[in-house]
């Protein structure tokens, strides 16, 4: 036998015996009952479990879609990130424009930003060729295209381990519709990892069980460049994945096919180079990502509420996002915690679980299990980083589905005790939250009620749709014996039914949590600013005072106001200085009004209908912030001028080390010192001898008289002209003497700069900005943007098509075709009961097939002594 072979050992004394394979491994391809599967079938069942999946999305999206006029809306970061983050990537690719983005946060890398979000996604392409008006209108159909192509290919993943093709149709349709994937409707860029983490592992089983070559290399590559992110998780879970399966000897493989499949690997990461390579350039600058569990945090996770979040999410519909009501004190708010299956809930997972046959997978959940109950196991999936999220549990939940099916194929599976087994933990949970009595102290009364959950009637929704799961799948499950066609279309329509009921009350309820989006979101984000009229948007920035965040960049207009987590590095590292959190987004408030000045910041945008006034207590003569008058009514906002509002690119007359920064100044001035004095790095002091004077910081006044003078001077010596453009910007300037000229835009390794036509060097100042330095007199100063590690990405993508193509090229000359496999089959196989999936079954299958086969020619002879010797 070859050494990559599956263990496929024929019984020759056995002529009833189905191909036969190791522990776990996967039975012949052809539905119960049934010779070989007939050509085109296979194509016919993975078209059906897509409609399933379009089809089933659609029932409980379309509600929604008419309600808000043709756009589906949700709330949160769907609404203020996904939204615009499509149609503004999608206008950027179109006009070419992917180096630089002038309307993420002060400015951002734009592959470095957007490749987590959608730029590897095949789904964000489709919107390409429409126009942009329509990308609001595709958010919808494309969730619903994601919800069918995850039942798809779940169905092409788990078809390989099941006789009967409609069960896998059923696995595909409760992995694409888990809990996972449902409250992930909140993160929208999620479900492209969904949809294409099946196609590795069958990839993989394509190998290990055909020595298909190419494929495996193919589908690590698809995942890589959909979502690096994902793909450090999925790179994880393959590998337990793998080992496990040698170590339980489900398959062999020799050093030769590993040797290949170790290739095909490498080769799938270097073809999607192109978009990997600059996205972790950018991605490393952010002080978010070396943050590895220690201590304690790495054993046990510190709220003890968090394990009781990880078990209920397997037996009940998802809470909301940012919304835990089962326990609200877990600190999960946006771990993407949901695993639950509709319709079986974990009823197929513990009766799985309860058969005593050895198969890998018997050993795989429960190393899963444990993983998500272990703080530095379960951060191994997003790179050891101590953040709490689950966001690898969709990959479980197709290991669950798996589970699943393998149960209702096997006819010894006792379901009513697996039923009695789920009811009994899902009782468990929700009678004690729910029923648990809490004291409360109000203003010295004391007062007692019922429950622990933050919702009562969301509580007790979620607990009902799980029971009512439960009952239907006792109903259910009645004509798994007694009719097996009645049992598919009954067990197809009861999860899509529980799928319509809880992903609409999901949908409903997260709609709830934000206003309604007649009264804003439509008139006046997706409208584009259509109704906006300034003098000027494009060379300047704006502000929005208590809005919505991104609100900006609906109008794609430059703003200081973002919520984006992957911005570069010198953005992270500023605005800490100034008294700014800056995590998952940019919001610094009316404190810091000298930032203001500092970023060109010219208009305000304060939304009429929604959130606090600008004007104090109303008065529009009185601004938060000094130096604004009001300027017009449009667009449902009230808008505001800064009269000390400074062009992009100025210069300054002295100059402060960054050590005098950080050690001299309190943090809630710096904002004001900024308008004074240029900050250089302590070792670049020397180099502006003669161009700077340095300041002294004793007696330095912060008043608001002396904010208007320096907005005033600043203004006094800046650019007269500034425009940008695809590959960075040009300014024009006037000076009477050498000067520094400062331009609030963050500073980068891929910025370049010319000065009158000559290479000039980008200095790094005022901590994350840049400068440059321009002789006396009329200067036309050029920077030029080259997003780093694009092309070195680009040449190893270039290699990994070449490797990959010759690698295909001499499998295909000198490659051996492997042999091929015996396979026995009878009519009645069906009454066979299911394939073995191990040594300890095969004697019962068999003598059970044997049995029903000869029982007139051996009467009363025991079936393991008619087939002895057969293994």
């Amino acid at each position: 036998m070859k050494a990559n072979q599956i263990d496929d050992r024929e019984v020759s004394p056995m002529p009833f015996i189905p191909n036969q394979t190791s522990p776990g491994a996967p039975v012949a391809q052809a539905p119960a009952g049934a010779g070989l599967m007939p050509p085109g079938r296979k194509e016919r069942y993975c078209l059906r479990a897509f409609l399933y999946g379009l089809g089933i999305s659609l029932i409980f999206f379309l509600p929604f879609i008419i309600f808000d006029n043709g756009y589906f809306l949700f709330y949160g970061d769907f609404n203020v990130q996904q939204v615009p983050f499509y149609q503004m990537c999608h206008d950027a690719v179109r006009s070419d424009n992917i180096g630089w983005s002038w309307t993420t946060d002060l400015g951002a890398n734009f592959i470095g930003s957007y490749s987590f979000y959608l730029l590897g996604s095949p789904f964000f392409w489709l919107t390409l060729p429409f126009p942009s008006e329509a990308v609001p209108y595709l958010m919808g159909p494309l969730l619903m295209l994601k919800f069918g192509f995850a039942s798809m290919t779940g169905y092409l993943y788990l078809r390989r381990y099941v006789k009967t093709p409609d069960f896998a149709v059923i696995g595909g349709m409760l992995y694409a519709f888990s809990g996972f994937s449902v409250y992930n409707i909140f993160f929208n860029h999620f479900h492209e990892a969904i949809v294409f983490f099946p196609l590795m592992l069958w990839g993989l089983d394509e190998f290990m069980y055909k020595r298909r070559r190419g494929v495996f290399a193919v589908t690590v590559f698809a995942c890589c460049f959909v979502n690096y992110y994902f793909f450090a998780g999925q790179v994880v879970f393959t590998l337990i994945y793998f080992f496990l399966r040698l170590f339980t000897r489900s398959w062999r493989i020799g050093l030769r096919d590993f040797l290949c499949l170790f290739f095909e690997a490498v080769a799938g990461v270097l073809c999607s180079c192109v978009l990997l390579v600059p996205t972790v350039l950018a991605v490393l600058q952010n002080p978010r990502v070396d943050n590895p569990p220690q201590g304690w945090s790495a054993l046990l996770y510190g709220w003890e509420q968090r394990y009781v979040h990880i078990l209920e999410c397997f037996f009940f519909p998802p809470d909301i996002p940012a919304r835990p009501n089962f326990t609200p004190e877990s600190e999960a708010k946006w771990a993407s915690l949901g695993a639950w299956l509709p319709l079986f809930s974990m009823t197929g997972v513990i009766a799985f679980l309860q058969r005593r046959r050895p198969h890998w997978l018997r050993k795989f959940l429960p190393v899963l299990f444990t993983m998500a109950l272990v703080p530095v196991l379960n951060a191994a999936f997003q790179l050891f980083n101590v953040s709490y999220y689950a966001r690898w549990f969709y990959m479980l939940t197709l290991m669950m589905s798996l589970a699943t099916i393998l149960s209702l194929e096997d006819w010894r599976v006792d379901w009513a005790r697996a039923i009695k087994w789920t009811l009994a933990i899902t009782l468990a949970i929700c009678l004690p939250i729910g029923l648990m009595p809490k004291v409360t102290v109000t203003d010295d009364v004391e007062t007692t009620t019922l429950g622990l959950e933050q919702y009562p009637t969301r509580f007790w929704s979620y607990v009902a749709i799980a029971l009512l799961s439960l009952l239907l799948l006792a109903v259910v499950l009645k004509f798994l014996r007694r009719d097996k066609q009645k049992f598919i279309r009954f067990a197809m329509l009861g999860a899509g039914g529980i799928t319509v009921l809880y992903a609409a009350f999901f949908i409903a309820l997260g709609k709830t949590q934000s206003e309604d989006p007649h009264l804003s979101i439509i008139p006046y984000s997706l409208n584009g600013g259509s109704d906006i009229d300034l003098p000027d948007t494009e060379n300047c920035r704006i502000d929005v005072y208590d809005g919505m965040d991104n609100q900006a960049m609906f109008w794609q207009i430059p703003t200081i106001q973002a919520f984006h987590s992957i911005v570069p590095g010198s953005i992270m590292e500023f605005y800490p200085t100034i008294g700014v959190q800056r995590d998952v987004g940019s919001r610094p408030d009316v404190s810091t009004y000298g930032l203001r000045g500092l970023t060109s910041c010219r208009w305000l945008f304060d939304p009429v209908t929604s959130g606090g006034t600008f004007g104090k207590d109303g008065d529009m003569l009185d601004p938060q912030m000094p130096g604004w008058t009001y300027y017009d009514t449009q667009n449902g906002f009230d808008i505001w001028e800064n009269q000390y509002y400074i062009p992009l690119g100025f210069s300054y007359d002295y100059y402060i080390t960054r050590t005098e920064y950080e050690q001299s100044v309190s943090e809630s001035l710096r904002h004001l010192l900024l308008l004074k004095a240029v900050v250089v790095e302590d070792e670049d002091a020397g180099n502006w001898e003669g161009v700077l004077q340095h300041l002294n910081l004793d007696g330095v006044s912060y008043t608001e008289a002396a904010y208007y003078k320096d907005c005033l001077d600043r203004r006094a010596v800046s650019c007269g002209s500034f425009s940008r453009d695809n590959s960075g910007f040009t300014a024009q300037i006037t000076t009477g003497e050498e000067r520094l000229v400062f331009f609030s835009v963050p500073w980068e390794s891929g910025w370049s700069a010319e000065v009158n036509g000559q290479p000039a060097e980008v200095e790094k100042v005022n901590v994350g900005f840049m400068a440059v330095r321009v002789p006396a007199g009329a200067s036309t100063i050029r920077f030029t943007y080259s997003t780093p590690g694009l092309a070195l990405g680009a040449l190893a993508s270039g290699i990994g098509v070449v490797l990959l193509a010759l690698y295909l090229l001499l499998a295909k000359r000198f490659g051996k075709a492997p042999p091929a496999r015996r396979v026995y089959r009878v009519a009645a196989r069906a009454q066979a009961g299911p394939a073995p999936e191990g040594p300890a079954d095969l004697a019962e299958y068999a003598g059970q097939a044997a049995l029903k086969s000869t029982s007139a020619s051996s009467p009363g002879r025991p079936p393991e002594q008619e087939n002895k010797g057969g293994n």
